[in-house]
């Protein structure tokens, strides 16, 4: 599964990269290089992240079904 990012987000992510790379590394990316490293990243971390995702969404809408009961019992005892 390929994760494709919208136009602006890839604009942000490659300067922020272009400034990180210069503040810690002193050295200067042009926009190739830094999106070069986004979809290196992206091919290699972007399906483990995305699978955290799903299964810290999932743990989160588990965890509220669960309790579903507590939060919307009506007492039937009159």
């Amino acid at each position: 599964m390929a994760i494709e990012l919208e136009p602006a987000r890839r604009t942000r992510l490659t300067a922020q990269l272009q400034l990180l790379f210069a503040r810690q590394f002193d050295e200067k990316l042009s926009d190739f290089q830094a999106q070069q490293v986004i979809d290196l990243m992206l091919r290699t971390l972007g399906a483990d992240v995305y699978n955290q995702a799903v299964d810290d969404v999932r743990a989160h809408f588990q965890a509220k079904i669960d309790d579903l009961s507590g939060e919307v019992y009506a007492d039937s005892d009159i």
